[in-house]
């Protein structure tokens, strides 16, 4: 019998539960709360403070790593406990799917609670769609919140990252609210302050008391306390909860104002402000509450009385800025009031200017299609495909009217993207679509007679895939019409219907491109040969090609795996792939580097490489011996350095004696004259983009040689000043400049030089997350502000062994190139001239004490204070 009764009261509980889970749940209808970084085991689960069912975020993110506050917070929520956290890439995006046209509070909850160990505050932006949102710092548990009417069914919430930190987040939750509540037409509302007024000040008023799970802070303001204990009914579209409104305030002074400030961050910020009203006093017949809201001075609403238990709310419809820091907020009692101001609570905003307009969404789909199909997973792309345009999707191009206007997409480059499968239909949904480069994929079936349709396409690159079949008449009509298609290196795709002639039409663009190549090289031989003759009246000393070069050639792919012995000596590997150990003749050692089918490099990298070395020719570029380019495999063969790179040696990696100071500062003034040679020997000049330690390659003789030119750019050297490009680089090395403004020129390799030298002078890591500045630029200058220069230099340099005038000379050289802005920074010719100078000092070995040289060739502006480095993308 007792165990029927425990049975019966067992499930009496069950069904109670049930009830209150269904309710739970059906109050939560719209509700998304996701615990950031919480396992998917573990979810979904409902938070005992709240009731709130919290789900984990994997399916929500493609990107990020999860993380677990330290054990010995003290958190307000479980949530606050796991967390996600971002490494990898620039912009990383929460994919929501929301109701189009609703306002939504949105809200991110933030904890560090020293994750990883680290100590350091995490400091980044959010973003809502291309928009910023705000700027975060992460010190202890907080929110952010804003509330914003979504534009599409797809809400985007981005955390990105702005310098050395990695961005972090606990909670991300999305309430809807109603339309004819809080005013978003003129701008998102980013709160500021939401305050109930009460003596109670313990914890927060939220969910389940607030329908809508507004987060309202108890506060007290010091001035008369008034309660009731009966209901306080809300019939208006802001809910306010009844636990909030059933407490006030009144002024202690009966006869002076209540008055309150707010303070934007900025005074040129707009701010709108949410008055919420109940009389819970019982009035006698004879008594009056009446007074004027007042916002900055400005009546919002004139002798207003507030409403016997039942909640109202009165604010400002238009923004407005505050006149000084602050704004006053102030409730004044009338002359015909017998009672003093009252209030129950107050939220305030400020009023976010989102400027720029999503892409078309046609566009986006498409984007998003395309990337399902083909399964693309790239850390890039993720948010807005075009804005803002420094966060672009990597491989687009966008046409950009104006910041209020959606961009389009006229440009797709996918090339060597390892697209696999047919030419999907949801390119032709990319209707502003002039170029598309689906080159070296593994593309099959035919090409589609959609892409005649394509009114906007001028180019298209198809070489290089496994297409087959003859192309669509309505293809060869647009052919004839102006649409430029490439088909090579596609055997059994042909150009007309009887396929007799396997891609017969294509024939003669391969010869003649293999004809140019060895045109230009059988010139430039000429040429060096005729130089010889002539008298040397020339800016810059040019070697002349050596043996090595003058074999330069296309090698086939099983040639390639034989000067290799089929790859068996690994050297290393680095962005583009592997690199392997060959032998050229049985007895030329030179160095193959093969192409990776993984690589984040690609066709156009390696033809930008060949193209850039078979013209460049100088003692301290790598030469180039020759190049692979078959049916996929890609591979470039170099003449070999046997003494690794400048990295290994400054890292201790290669064992054996340190680097002396005069070797040193042989092997960057080498370097320098390389970077001077392709700025101002070659025509057009280069830019080289990815300078940076391990690109310094050591021959037999320690000779320094300039490698990996895959990056590299022709810079125009008429009247321009600089080539508007997408940001590359390596991070540390890249130019903060250049990654602000996406203007390139050549002293972008001035910086990226710069950061090479401080790294020879002081032998530590360019970013280091422990030292007193992270970046290694910033680190040096307030280390020589202190007057430090004693633990700035590598300590395996004894004072015996280095001619401190020529290092404290190279160090400002390194500091004026690294300087923030390009303008003043000095140009290769006076870097390689002061460089020069430095070694003659350090060759010198005299050591004398002095100041530095009168005669110096170029003024150095050096600046040790600025913050000098983001991170590439």
């Amino acid at each position: 019998m007792e165990c029927h009764r425990k049975l019966l009261l067992a499930l009496s509980f069950g069904a109670f539960a049930l009830i209150h889970l269904v309710r739970a749940q059906r109050d939560q209808e719209g509700f998304i709360s996701l615990d950031c970084g919480l396992s998917p085991n573990e979810s979904p689960y409902t938070d005992s403070e709240t009731g709130l069912t919290f789900s984990s975020d994997a399916d929500f993110i493609q990107s990020g790593k999860r993380g677990e506050a330290e054990d010995d917070e003290n958190y307000s929520y479980k949530q606050f406990k796991n967390l996600r956290y971002f490494p990898d890439g620039i912009r990383n995006c929460y994919n929501l799917i929301v109701k189009q046209g609703i306002n939504y509070l949105i809200r991110a909850g933030f904890s560090y609670g020293n994750y990883d160990g680290l100590n350091v505050s995490p400091k980044f932006h959010m973003h809502i769609g291309p928009n910023m949102w705000t700027a975060v710092v992460v010190r202890t548990e907080h929110y952010r919140e804003v509330i914003y009417m979504s534009k599409s069914s797809l809400l985007q919430i981005c955390l990105v990252k702005t310098g050395e930190t990695i961005p972090v987040i606990s909670t991300l939750e999305l309430r809807p609210l109603r339309n004819d509540s809080y005013m978003t037409e003129l701008g998102p509302l980013q709160l500021i302050y939401r305050r109930a007024y009460t003596s109670d000040t313990s914890g927060y008023i939220r969910y389940p008391d607030d329908v809508l799970d507004r987060i309202w802070d108890r506060y007290n303001w010091f001035e008369t306390d008034v309660n009731t204990t009966r209901n306080v009914t809300s019939s208006n579209p802001f809910a306010v909860p009844d636990a909030v409104s059933r407490s006030a305030i009144s002024p202690r002074n009966s006869s002076r104002p209540l008055s309150f400030f707010l303070s934007p961050d900025e005074k040129s910020e707009k701010v709108s402000v949410y008055f919420h009203f109940a009389e819970i006093q019982a009035l006698n017949a004879n008594e009056t509450r009446e007074f004027d809201i007042l916002l900055d001075g400005i009546a919002i609403h004139s002798a207003y009385s507030p409403k016997v238990l039942q909640s109202e709310t009165k604010y400002n419809i238009s923004p407005q800025k505050c006149s000084l820091s602050s704004c006053d907020l102030d409730l004044v009692r009338t002359q015909r009031s017998t009672l003093p101001p009252l209030i129950n609570a107050i939220e305030a905003f400020k009023v976010l200017e989102f400027l720029y307009a999503d892409t078309n969404q046609n566009d986006v789909n498409a984007m998003k299609n395309i990337q399902a199909v083909y399964g693309l997973n790239m850390i890039s792309w993720q948010g807005d495909p075009c804005v803002p345009e420094v966060l672009k999707w990597e491989g687009l191009k966008c046409s950009y009217t104006n910041k209020s206007t959606p961009p389009r997409i006229i440009s797709l480059y996918l090339s060597s993207r390892g697209l696999k499968g047919v030419i999907t239909p949801a390119f032709q949904n990319l209707t502003e679509l002039q170029n598309l480069d689906l080159s070296n994929n593994s593309l099959t079936g035919g090409v589609p007679e959609f892409v005649a349709n394509m009114k906007s396409l001028s180019i298209i690159n198809l070489n290089w895939n496994n297409l087959t079949g003859p192309l669509p008449k309505a293809i060869q009509d647009r052919e004839k019409n102006g649409l430029k298609l490439t088909i090579n290196g596609n055997p059994k795709l042909c150009a007309d219907a009887s396929c007799k002639n396997n891609n017969q039409k294509y024939v003669l663009p391969v010869v003649a491109s293999t004809a140019s190549v060895l045109i230009i090289v059988a010139v430039m031989i000429l040429i060096l040969v005729f130089k010889k003759k002539k008298p040397t009246q020339v800016q810059h000393e040019v070697p002349s090609r050596t043996s090595i070069i003058t074999q330069t050639k296309r090698f086939t792919y099983s040639e390639v795996v034989a000067l290799t012995d089929n790859f068996e000596r690994v050297l290393g590997e680095g962005g583009f792939g592997v690199v392997y150990h060959g032998s050229l003749n049985g007895t030329q050692p030179i160095a193959v580097k093969l192409l990776s089918q993984s690589s984040v490099q690609g066709y156009k990298e390696f033809k930008a490489e060949v193209e850039l070395l078979l013209r460049v020719h100088h003692v301290n570029l790598v030469s180039l011996v020759g190049y692979c380019d078959e049916e996929g495999h890609l591979a470039l063969l170099y003449e070999y350095a046997p003494n690794g790179d400048l990295k290994q040696h400054l890292s201790g990696e290669r064992g054996g004696s340190p680097l002396k100071w005069s070797s040193r500062l042989k092997i960057v003034t080498e370097t320098a004259q390389g970077l001077e040679y392709l700025h101002t020997g070659c025509k057009p000049p280069m830019i080289h983009r990815d300078v940076k330690t391990t690109n310094i390659l050591l021959d037999e003789h320690f000779q320094a040689k300039l490698a990996d030119f895959g990056l590299s750019r022709s810079f125009p050297n008429g009247g321009e000043t600089h080539v508007s490009t997408a940001v590359a680089g390596t991070p540390g090395y890249l130019d903060p400049e250049y990654y602000r403004t996406n203007r390139l020129n050549e002293k972008s390799d001035v910086y990226s030089f710069g950061i090479v030298l401080l790294e020879t002078i002081t032998s530590q890591p360019v970013i280091q997350q422990t030292r007193e500045r992270s970046h290694i630029a910033s680190w040096v200058g307030y280390m020589l502000t202190k007057g430090d220069i004693e633990n700035v230099v590598d300590p395996r340099l004894s004072r015996d062994y280095y001619e401190p005038t020529s290092l404290w000379k190279a160090l400002e050289i390194a500091m004026s190139c690294v300087n923030p802005s390009s303008e003043k920074r000095p140009n290769m010719s006076q870097v390689t001239n002061e460089l020069k100078h430095c070694l003659t000092l350090a060759n010198s070995r005299q050591g004398v004490r002095q100041q530095m040289s009168s005669n110096s060739s170029v003024e150095l502006s050096v600046s040790f204070t600025s913050e000098v480095t983001p991170n590439a993308r």
